[in-house]
């Protein structure tokens, strides 16, 4: 088609190709949706749905040590103000800070049904409950202090934080998972204490090695629990940002006082659910495909999780717990793929470029903090020097202040006078 141009009354009509046309919409929602939806920043590992949802939470005070609010009050609040899509979509977000088998330190304390590991989903937002865990309120700690920029909200009305100040390493910590357009993203979780004895090190020895730094974080920890079964994955993904990590659930095989062996599984790997990988294994006993299993009991309770499989008096427990590794989720994989946002750009970080980054915002988050403080001192240094002033020539100041008729000619004549600055 012609490039001419038609010129109307009211607004400019280009004719183009609509591959033209398709692929630059397409660019501009495929940059939105990597840059602003689904990808973490790595200084706060928090994508723009979580960060609007702490803040929000922290402008309603619900601190730790408050007292709960509806979780449909929190919604509408950041759907409102901060954030403009569908409420269920925010509310999902929610859930998953609340849930303790999906986050390894929790942003968000829930009150109520917020789901279980089964693959149940949380109740209704106008029946939970929520506040801020410690851990959140760490994210946020400084931010009134001129720590990070900020900037408006889609409406104009308010401000946003561009990021938050991260008292600790969160993208490590909690991980991230999404699914952008062209790329993914998927960060298992680590061990806060390891995270921040590397990130010690690395600010006392800024070339050290990614082999030092694995002597401090030694792999992944989830929050199911779980053994990791082979180091090869781990190195590979903390050398170069990818790998694939294999996760055992932890068994153990103990016999009863019929003297039958039972195999009790109390942790399964990351992202598995519970109620599935039972019902999947059973469908296999079903079909002969893993034998010497009379009886699968899921005893999981309150106090914590317990899946039972009784043993046939003719096999080996043994035996048997291989064939459940080997096909069944109770051994899978978490493939590891490092990807962020860096200074805006998706880019694959080993664990060096991780914790660098997060150490290099946290230098910038105290810098722009002591400077506030420095300012702050300064202003109020000033208003002393002005007091000063005011008392050692205490009968003069209150003459001036007397003979003067209107409050502009007071402050003009004490400024003529003493010098003072307005």
């Amino acid at each position: 088609m012609s490039d001419d141009v038609v010129t109307g009354t009211d607004d400019r009509i280009i004719d183009t190709a609509f591959s033209a046309a398709l692929s630059e919409r397409y660019l501009a929602y495929a940059l939105s949706t990597i840059t602003s939806r689904s990808l973490p920043d790595v200084r706060d590992g928090l994508k723009p749905v979580h960060r609007r949802l702490l803040f929000a939470m922290r402008q309603l005070r619900l601190d730790p040590g408050q007292g709960f609010k509806k979780s449909a009050r929190v919604v509408g609040d950041v759907m409102g103000k901060f954030h403009p899509h569908g409420d269920a979509a925010i509310y999902d977000a929610m859930v998953r800070l609340a849930q303790e088998f999906a986050m390894r330190y929790r942003l968000v304390d829930g009150q109520g049904n917020f789901g279980n590991i089964d693959g149940d989903n949380a109740a209704a937002m106008r029946y939970t409950e929520a506040r801020m865990t410690e851990v959140a309120q760490l994210l946020l700690d400084g931010i009134d202090e001129d720590t990070v920029d900020f900037r408006p909200t889609y409406d104009g009305e308010s401000e946003e934080p561009c990021l938050l100040p991260a008292g600790i390493p969160n993208l490590l910590a909690n991980g991230a998972q999404g699914i952008a357009v062209g790329m993914a993203t998927s960060i298992p979780p680590h061990n806060v204490t390891e995270l921040a004895d590397a990130a010690l090190h690395l600010i006392k020895h800024p070339n050290a090695s990614v082999d030092t730094l694995t002597g401090y974080v030694r792999g992944p920890d989830f929050p199911t629990g779980g053994i990791i079964h082979g180091v090869e994955g781990v190195h590979e993904a903390f050398h170069t940002g990818r790998g694939r990590v294999v996760v055992r659930g932890r068994a153990r095989i103990e016999e009863t006082k019929t003297g039958r062996e039972v195999i009790i599984v109390e942790e399964i790997p990351y992202l598995v659910n519970k109620a599935d990988m039972v019902r999947k294994t059973a469908e296999l006993v079903n079909d002969k495909k893993i034998e010497g299993i009379s009886e699968i009991r899921d005893e999981s309770d309150r106090k914590g999780m317990r899946v039972v499989y009784e043993i046939k008096r003719d096999a080996m427990a043994s035996v048997v717990l291989n064939k459940l590794y080997k096909y069944t989720a109770l051994q899978s994989s978490f493939s590891v793929n490092n990807i962020c946002l860096v200074k805006g750009r998706p880019q694959l970080l080993n664990l060096r470029g991780l914790i660098s980054n997060f150490v290099e915002h946290r230098h910038d988050v105290v810098t722009r903090r002591t400077q506030y403080d420095l300012r702050k001192a300064q202003e109020r240094a000033h208003i002393l020097q002005g007091l000063i002033i005011a008392i050692d020539n205490l009968d003069a100041v209150i003459e001036l202040i007397r003979a003067s008729t209107t409050p502009e000619e007071a402050r003009n004549n004490l400024m003529g006078t003493f010098e003072l600055s307005e």
